[in-house]
């Protein structure tokens, strides 16, 4: 493995941020698409309920809809109609553009590391005028560490307890904001460093946080 990120690292400030229920909230959009895909494939889907459980890729979501030979057409057939149906949907969440401006305002950099189909996370930050230094995609929980690592971040925030697993997987500072499917208790539990609220804290705590670093 790579050299771990420190936490007092003296490389330039690095934040990676999750973005399903992190900087977005995705679940209008992402239920839009299940239900077109539900009327396209003739399979009932519990949207309601898929979009009680983000974070995990979609093919971990529809194979518990559909049998594990048509999962991954499925998910190609998902990915095709997201664009029509998840984008315009889906607005940023409270504090989401402070928070990059934030990271930005100290000189820092700033990336998302998202399981998301990479392409249609680029949309959805376009969409709404969020632009971080990098984007990356298809990466869920401990290999998130890997882009983490790449560039050098030193705190990763997310909603899910595999954003917590993949920022310590990285040697990173794991913040964990309750904004998605994990509440305080998981994400502590799951060994997150700081827990807030939602973003719009995260500007504070990171003027502290770099602070500290000197």
């Amino acid at each position: 493995m790579a050299t771990m990120a420190s936490h007092t690292s003296s490389h330039p400030l690095t934040v990676g941020f999750d973005l399903d229920m992190t900087l977005i909230d995705s679940r209008p959009g992402i239920r839009a698409n299940y239900r077109a895909l539900s009327a396209e494939t003739g399979v009932p889907i519990d949207a309601d309920l898929v979009v009680s459980r983000l974070g995990p890729p979609v093919e971990d979501e529809l194979a518990n809809w559909y049998p594990a030979h048509a999962v991954a057409a499925t998910a190609d057939r998902y990915r095709e109609i997201y664009p029509t149906h998840a984008i315009a949907p889906s607005p940023a969440l409270p504090g989401a553009r402070e928070a990059i401006g934030a990271v930005r305002a100290l000189g820092g950099r700033t990336l998302v590391v998202t399981a998301k189909y990479e392409p249609s996370a680029r949309l959805h930050l376009s969409h709404l005028g969020i632009e971080p230094d990098a984007l990356i995609g298809r990466l869920w929980a401990e290999a998130k560490a890997r882009a983490l690592l790449e560039h050098g971040a030193q705190v990763y925030v997310g909603d899910h307890t595999g954003d917590v697993r993949g920022a310590r997987a990285a040697g990173a500072l794991s913040v964990g904001v309750t904004t998605g499917p994990c509440d305080a208790a998981e994400l502590r539990a799951a060994g997150a460093d700081v827990i807030l609220p939602d973003l719009t804290e995260f500007p504070a705590w990171l003027r502290t946080f770099a602070e500290s670093r000197g």
